[in-house]
């Protein structure tokens, strides 16, 4: 009996809904030094923009009407409670935060790394990390 063996599965991206998806992927092509891969129309009469790298990315989403649905994402089951990434230099990271007008906190400095937190315009938290 022969046992195949397979790569484990790899992330290609994240669906995120946002207020306007052209703001959002150039706020994170500004502070991630991220690029634009892909953008057009989506699910009801939506927007998506693909913003990321050559390997993975964030799809950015928003529906075609105005619609807008306040929830507490730490309290719904299968909300977005943050997006995480590792950065090689958290400093300068952290001034491009501020420099987009987003206040990073809860600074936070354990094994394995140094950490901060943001929320952009639409309230999305983002964990910015260094494994230093």
């Amino acid at each position: 009996m022969t046992q195949e063996k397979s790569t484990p599965a790899r992330l290609e991206h994240v669906n995120v809904t946002v207020s306007d998806p052209k703001k959002t992927a150039q706020m994170m092509c500004d502070i991630f030094g991220w690029h634009i891969r892909w953008e057009g129309a989506a699910i009801y009469d939506g927007l998506t923009v693909h913003v990321g790298t050559e390997d993975d990315y964030i799809a950015i989403y928003s529906k075609g009407d105005e619609r807008r649905y306040e929830v507490e994402r730490y309290d719904q089951l299968g909300g977005l409670n943050h997006i995480a990434l590792v950065v090689d230099d958290l400093d300068a990271i952290e001034a491009r935060v501020k420099k987009a007008g987003f206040i990073p906190e809860n600074h936070r400095d354990y094994k394995p790394g140094r950490r901060f937190y943001f929320r952009d315009h639409d309230g999305i938290e983002f964990e910015v990390v260094s494994y230093e």
